[in-house]
């Protein structure tokens, strides 16, 4: 029996016209338009997303990567793609940033007004490009195009009636302080990233992808999306309209970095898989060049980095007060008595590990001695406070804050603060191998 592949229904050059028919469309109708500021509406970019992906898809299973006729047909698509996916989660960013009850902002959604056109700017400047493409390959080019009401806007000035009040869920405090909590641990973590001046054209190719890279961007992109899960989940399910404000603001805060990371992984994965390195065949570097015209290397990564990035590092940076303000608002307070570390007292390695402990909940602690109070989360007050307690001979202190945080102090305290009476390290309890 013959090969299914072999017959003339199965043949290459009649999918490959199939899977490039609407993606050709497409083209010309960006090839065509009149009005470039309204034409790209979240329908198009889905469409694009779509039928850029099958080709792709389709150009790969059957070895385009290396066939020197149709790789660089193939990059096209995904450049398609790529490109498309970040300009959609820009564009949503935009649709939704007066629902996220930001701080000032007008700087970051002017910038946001020219990433989007540096995008879109660049799928027009590729349209034109990919027909002539499929020209080459004997592609015949659609007959039928798409017109501007195949691609209405998904936005009205209309607002339906809002009848379900999120006020009446319930609100349980400790999914608040969890939430809280791990805003602020993002946030922490995110500090090998931030930065606070644009980096110019010859640092973005030095930090891209060594420092900055698709990777590191999408480990934090799920987490914020799974803390933007939990919080509709287990918090509020409603809108952003009415409500607890200050709740609502947190997941603005969350939601817009989110969007942002989305944006900034798609851009890098397209920078480092298809301009930065071509490899070394001619073919490869052929067509990396013939894209970089298509797609400006330099601007692609100011608009990656010095706005995406920047911006991920801003409200990432700025919804720590507001967090710190929710999580103290909402935790579990309670007092413990422990005792003080044995022979040293509290010096560097203890006042290190009860801090790093207040730390890692985020939850407001203080330590007592006497009438004097301390900040836990603070090594140096620790410190300070260790000095009063060898003066005045104080044998046991008191913590008071968050009940998660004081737990495990109790239990640090039950290990001699994790060090033996010479002031050597000890193996501290499972329960604080987050120390470790």
């Amino acid at each position: 029996m013959e090969n299914s592949q072999n017959t003339s229904d199965s043949s290459f050059d009649k999918k490959v016209r199939f899977f490039s028919h609407d993606y050709l469309k497409c083209c010309l109708y960006l090839s065509s338009a009149e009005d470039p500021k309204n034409t790209f509406t979240k329908m198009l970019y889905s469409k694009l997303i779509s039928t850029s992906m099958l080709l792709e898809d389709f150009l790969d299973y059957h070895g385009a990567k290396n066939n020197k006729d149709w790789y660089f047909y193939r990059e096209l698509s995904a450049a398609v793609r790529h490109l498309s996916l970040g300009a959609n989660f820009q564009k949503h960013l935009s649709n939704r940033l007066l629902f996220y009850d930001l701080p000032e902002y007008s700087d970051f959604q002017k910038e946001g007004y020219v990433t989007l056109d540096f995008l879109t700017k660049s799928l027009r400047k590729m349209a034109p490009v990919i027909v002539e493409e499929a020209r080459l390959r004997n592609i015949p080019i659609p007959q039928d195009h798409f017109q501007a009401d195949d691609f209405p806007s998904t936005t009205t000035i209309d607002l339906l009636h809002y009848d379900i009040d999120d006020q009446d869920k319930d609100l349980q405090k400790r999914n608040i302080v969890k939430i809280a909590s791990e805003f602020l641990n993002i946030t922490k973590d995110f500090d090998q990233l931030k930065f606070y001046e644009p980096y110019d054209d010859g640092e973005l190719v030095t930090i891209v992808p060594d420092k900055v890279n698709e990777v590191e961007i999408r480990r934090y992109e799920m987490l914020l999306h799974n803390l933007q899960s939990s919080f509709d989940t287990n918090v509020i399910h409603g809108g952003f309209r009415f409500g607890n404000r200050k709740l609502k603001q947190l997941r603005g805060f969350f939601s817009v970095v989110f969007h942002l990371l989305q944006m900034v992984g798609r851009l890098l994965h397209f920078y480092e898989r298809h301009l930065h390195q071509a490899g070394y065949k001619n073919t490869y570097k052929m067509v990396q060049e013939r894209l970089s015209y298509l797609i400006n290397p330099s601007v692609l990564l100011d608009r990656t980095i010095n706005y995406g990035l920047f911006y991920a590092c801003h409200f990432l940076t700025t919804g720590q007060e507001l967090s710190g303000e929710i999580l103290n608002e909402n935790i579990e307070r309670s007092k413990i008595k422990v005792g003080i570390p044995e022979k040293l007292g509290f010096h560097a390695r203890p006042s290190l590990l009860v801090a790093k402990i207040v730390q890692h909940y985020g939850g407001q602690v203080e330590l007592c001695v006497g009438e004097d109070r301390f900040d836990a989360s603070s090594v140096l007050d620790i410190q300070w406070a260790g000095g009063k307690i060898q003066k005045e001979n104080f044998k046991e202190v008191v913590f008071e804050g968050d009940a998660r945080t004081l737990k495990d102090i109790e239990t640090l305290a039950g290990v001699n603060y994790g060090e033996d009476t010479m002031g050597k390290g000890v193996p501290l309890p499972v329960e604080l191998r987050y120390l470790m």
